[in-house]
């Protein structure tokens, strides 16, 4: 059996059509599924309007400060689907509270926040039932301890397996 080797292969205007369009095809593809990923994933909302929170942050920035001065130190525990708070003061007594609110925020995609009322028996210590999602949120957790303003905790956590990390 003898091959040959003397074909010629000859590259045409349809070759070249097609392997541009091709390429073209390919890069507005792919634009197309990150535009889509990227609008579906996050809004791109930092703030509603970032004058107002501009001019908020340094009356924020006192009421933090004057909060962290009394020294209190609040507990967050969760694992599985319990979440439990309590707030010591500076020598370490428990805290009566009237009410706890603890709100799980995502850094990126505010449409899996969610809030929870904890409810407690001694009004020292409260906890909630709610599923966990695993990944990194920032929770704030708001405690009506008698002070004109709520006593507010933001921590950054992450949650593996059910459990705060």
């Amino acid at each position: 059996m003898k091959i040959r080797n003397d074909v010629q292969r000859t590259f045409t205007g349809m070759h070249m059509l097609v392997i541009m369009i091709s390429f073209f095809a390919i890069i507005i593809a792919v634009n197309v599924a990150m535009a889509s990923l990227a609008r579906s994933s996050w809004s791109g909302l930092v703030v509603k309007n970032s004058y107002v929170a501009g001019q908020d942050f340094n009356r924020r920035l006192k009421e933090s400060r004057e909060q962290l001065a009394l020294g209190y130190k609040g507990t967050l525990t969760a694992s599985q689907d319990e979440i439990t708070y309590a707030l010591v003061d500076a020598q370490g007594k428990a805290m009566k509270m009237a009410s706890a609110r603890v709100s799980f925020s995502h850094p990126v995609y505010e449409a899996a926040d969610w809030s929870i009322d904890l409810a407690s028996a001694d009004g020292k210590t409260f906890s909630g039932r709610h599923g966990l999602r695993d990944g990194v949120w920032i929770v704030t957790i708001e405690s009506d301890i008698g002070l004109a303003r709520p006593y507010a905790e933001v921590r950054r956590v992450t949650i593996s397996g059910g459990v705060i990390q």
